[in-house]
């Protein structure tokens, strides 16, 4: 039987951590920032989110989906505040606007979109929105 302990060199091509330096950098605002990760019909979006921050409401055409790892938030979606904590996730169509916060405890996002968004594929800052 072999040692099953490995180091990052040894690991499959398709196997990524959150900290995955082949993830996209991006701080979409003070205190939210994300790695992504995209494929060619989906991506995803890890967010860590600092205690008192707070993201630009926005819309975009994707679909996004999110899922709450880590924390407490106040997810705004098409005008209503709702509370969610670890474990809740929620579903955003297209052209919905939407923010998120947090008071007291930071969070971690899984944010996943389709189709992938093209302003995601480049490192940056912000939401990325377009030029319509």
């Amino acid at each position: 039987m072999t040692d099953d302990t490995s180091d990052d060199a040894s690991r499959p091509p398709w196997l990524f951590d959150r900290t995955d330096d082949r993830g996209i950098e991006r701080q979409l605002a003070p205190g939210l920032d994300a790695r992504i990760f995209a494929g060619e019909h989906s991506m995803l979006s890890i967010v860590e989110i600092e205690p008192h921050s707070e993201g630009q409401l926005h819309s975009h055409e994707e679909e996004q989906w999110g899922y709450l790892l880590e924390g407490e938030v106040t997810r705004i979606q098409d005008g209503e505040a709702v509370d969610a904590t670890a474990g809740d996730f929620w579903h955003t169509p297209g052209g919905v606007e939407h923010s998120i916060r947090t008071e007291e405890e930071s969070a971690v996002v899984l944010d996943v979109f389709s189709p992938p968004r093209p302003e995601y594929r480049e490192a940056g800052e912000g939401f990325g929105e377009r030029e319509e």
